[in-house]
């Protein structure tokens, strides 16, 4: 029986029993085991505890045999490989945005000064080049603590990850989903990473069988924009490609100022994932993409 080792957040467990019921279904027995990270303890903004604490304790836990599989939200995830792990990327959810508003209100009907939460800089600079009259707040804690702040009247919306209200069963809560060419998403977003040790053989065969590869494609050309870019996962950068029958990838990328006044935007195509990445990256850079990033 394979441990598939998971935070024991409703939407990572929910995640994670997506994987084993693949895993189940193409005859390899595996069930979930929790592992506590430090930002589950303590529910510090991952500004302050570090990018990586939600990953690190997943994968020391897969190292050292804990579990023999772990399953992160990819975009979570650094850029730099662990050539420890082996990692696949199973089909991928939507990557879209969501607006979660009081009365069912869309974004254009917010009102004036309307308090709208997200800590995501990447959602901030675009939102406040879309509305500057929006009062934006900080905004932490589980999807469910998240959509609370709506319900109790705190905030008159909030903008989360739609791969996560789906997967989470919270779909219908969402009362706008944003084109990703109206609000760029997160490199990688609403796809998963699933990791094994990579000297397991039989594991490393089982985590093969769900490798998606439009999803792993397009995933990697995102993520190559962060690499090359040197970003972290909560630095104002966004990325989606999708990819065409014949292979073509088509990557959209940019990178915002906080303050929502500039905004440097790529799109660029081709058939090699990496390739696409890093030439879309250089791009931005080529037009003063590092010092936004400062």
């Amino acid at each position: 029986m394979l441990k598939i080792g998971t935070r024991g957040s409703h939407l990572a467990t929910t995640q994670a029993g997506h994987v084993r019921d693949a895993l189940i279904a193409n005859g390899t027995e595996a069930e979930l085991h929790i592992v506590t990270t430090a930002g589950d303890v303590n529910m510090s903004p991952v500004e302050r505890i570090g990018v990586g604490v939600f990953t690190t304790a997943l994968r020391e836990a897969l190292a050292s045999g804990e579990v023999d599989m772990a399953v992160h939200s990819f975009k979570d995830l650094p850029t730099a490989p662990d050539t420890r792990l082996h990692l696949v990327t199973p089909e991928r959810e939507d990557h879209r945005d969501a607006l979660i508003a009081r009365d069912g209100l869309t974004f254009e009907q917010l009102p004036q000064g309307a308090k709208v939460g997200t800590s995501a800089p990447r959602r901030v600079s675009q939102l406040r080049a879309m509305r500057p009259d929006l009062d934006i707040r900080p905004l932490r804690g589980n999807i469910e603590t998240r959509m609370s702040y709506v319900q109790r009247g705190e905030l008159d919306a909030i903008i989360l990850a739609y791969a996560g209200l789906s997967r989470g069963g919270y779909a219908d809560r969402a009362t706008e989903v944003f084109d990703p060419d109206t609000l760029l998403p997160a490199p990688a977003q609403g796809a998963l990473a699933v990791e094994c040790r990579a000297d397991d053989a039989d594991n490393v065969r089982a985590l093969d069988a769900l490798i998606d590869e439009e999803a792993t494609a397009c995933a990697a050309a995102e993520r190559q924009v962060l690499a090359t870019l040197q970003a972290g996962c909560t630095a104002p950068v966004a990325a989606y490609a999708t990819r065409a029958e014949d292979g073509e990838l088509t990557l959209r990328t940019g990178v915002f100022a906080l303050d929502g006044k500039t905004q440097l935007v790529e799109t660029v195509t081709g058939t090699d994932a990496i390739e696409v990445g890093t030439r879309a990256a250089k791009a931005l850079l080529a037009r003063g993409a590092r010092a936004l990033m400062e």
